[in-house]
């Protein structure tokens, strides 16, 4: 379905997010909600995304709108915590947001830092939860050598995620540290969100994992398939938050909740890898109360923002305006991301 612009418009809120702590040079986190007939969806891509890029965002808050959900599979699932790249003596502070949580992703090769600074953080975390699961992110910032080096540093971790930039260095990425007996698997999230061909990872085996997101990839449903299709490549999937409000987060956990049940060699029910859907955690201010994190798991059940949060939250005109003309800008571009 494609309403027209002047009807999602009609229907649409822009907010402003207050960060509280800054994440990807964020401090305040813009996004503009539908209230559909079929729920609420999100249109926030990242400032820097043209028209082309933002369309998949557009379609993906259309469907959560106009569409609603599939059916749930699940009533709960795990998420990992993320730890920006803050310095050691603040990350106490950021895991105390994340109750329960087990599973960690720590931002790592920030600009104006080292590899030293890197390893101090992911040590804050073993000393804070000893038997953390650990997760690195690089945001594409290592070269090959870098992202080996690192793997060896600050092992032993779940993933690496994203290292290195190109699909072919992360397949020699890979290769390097299988070749050198490190056991640390390669994740896939620019590489796979990015690409006009989101396969192509999985056929150069350039990657173990692969981090899905619901907005950049145009929606639930488009979500699901492509973790199936991967999934049968090989590759184990991750979900995970475009910085969302709670809205885009409720289409997240709309996907984790629906994918299909995997079953391993032995032939028992694996569930899927810990979401990385506890990104709220990060606003000082949402569009809804805090979604309740028991014991590192959330309830899948959609919230609805509420009506004050909106008015407080409401972005100047200014920017309200800026978000109505890049939806209108966006929604020329459905038609070529089908």
């Amino acid at each position: 379905m494609k309403p027209s612009v002047e009807e999602i418009l009609e229907r649409s809120h822009v907010v402003a997010l207050p960060m509280a702590v800054k994440f990807r040079g964020v401090t305040t986190r813009e996004a503009l909600l539908i209230d559909g007939p079929a729920g609420w969806g999100e249109f926030s891509p990242f400032l820097e995304y043209g028209p082309q890029e933002s369309s998949a965002w557009l379609r993906a808050g259309i469907e959560a709108a106009y569409q609603g959900f599939p059916e749930p599979k699940r009533a709960k699932i795990e998420v990992n915590a993320t730890i920006p790249a803050v310095g050691p003596g603040e990350v106490e502070d950021v895991i105390a947001r994340y109750p329960g949580c087990r599973v960690f992703k720590v931002k790592a090769a920030e600009p104006g830092q080292s590899l030293a600074d890197d390893i101090a953080r992911v040590q804050a975390v073993r000393d804070i939860v000893p038997r953390a699961k650990i997760r690195v992110d690089a945001n594409t910032n290592w070269s090959v050598a870098q992202a080996v080096e690192a793997a060896k540093s600050l092992g032993p971790l779940d993933y690496m995620e994203q290292p290195v930039a190109t699909i072919d260095e992360l397949r020699e990425v890979r290769m390097t540290l299988q070749r050198s007996g490190v056991f640390c698997r390669v994740a896939a999230d620019e590489s796979i969100r990015k690409e006009s061909d989101p396969y192509l990872v999985a056929e150069k085996q350039a990657a173990d994992v692969a981090v899905v997101k619901v907005a950049p990839l145009g929606g639930v449903r488009r979500t699901i398939d492509l973790a199936a299709d991967l999934h049968e490549r090989w590759m184990d999937i991750t979900v995970a938050s475009a910085l969302d409000t709670a809205v885009g987060i409720n289409a997240g956990l709309a996907a984790v909740a629906a994918l299909p049940g995997f079953e391993d060699d032995e032939g028992i029910d694996v569930t899927p890898n810990a979401a990385g859907l506890a990104t709220q955690r990060l606003f000082a201010e949402d569009v809804t109360e805090p979604r309740e994190l028991i014991d590192g798991f959330f309830d899948v059940t959609p919230q609805t923002p509420d009506a004050a949060r909106l008015a407080e939250l409401a972005a100047p005109a200014a920017r309200r305006d800026w978000w109505f003309d890049r939806v209108r800008e966006t929604h020329g571009h459905l038609h070529s991301r089908q």
